[in-house]
């Protein structure tokens, strides 16, 4: 089991998000008011703190939400997780991960600053199945893995 460190959103692309704490994801659209929200494959993107923490091993201090992702989480290595596995967040929120990795147009400035970047392949992202509030400190479960 897993938990939800930080919800985080911005209004526009490119750029970091910020922590609201709490979220509406909606149904196969993604977080309410997240610029990066549609009706893709790739409608949350979620990144694990024990990611974030090998940035900050390499002298970056970097913060949740700094990766451009929507949930930080700690508990679970997201990235080994299967396509299709779905994921129980808090009480009512069901996500199902479509992609692993992202493919990244230029390197960030996280990358020319430490010459890494975990979000090409610790990231992953995730369809909303149902739709309800996500917030800091609920639970992630791993529901099934096909």
């Amino acid at each position: 089991m897993g938990k939800i460190l930080s919800v985080n959103i911005s209004t526009g692309k490119s750029v970091k998000k910020h922590n609201v704490n709490s979220c509406t994801a909606l149904f196969d659209y993604g977080l309410e008011h997240d610029a990066h929200a549609g009706t893709e494959l790739r409608q949350i993107s979620l990144l694990a703190s024990e990611s974030i923490e090998k940035i900050r091993q390499k002298g970056l201090n970097v913060q949740y939400g700094d990766f451009a992702e929507n949930l930080t989480t700690e508990g679970i290595e997201l990235y080994t997780l299967p396509l299709g596995t779905k994921l129980q967040v808090g009480k009512n929120v069901l996500l199902q991960i479509t992609k692993i990795g992202k493919e990244c147009p230029k390197p960030c400035a996280i990358f020319y600053a430490v010459g890494d970047c975990v979000m090409p392949r610790e990231g992953i992202f995730a369809r909303v199945l149902t739709a309800g509030t996500i917030s800091i400190g609920d639970n992630i479960t791993i529901c099934e893995n096909l």
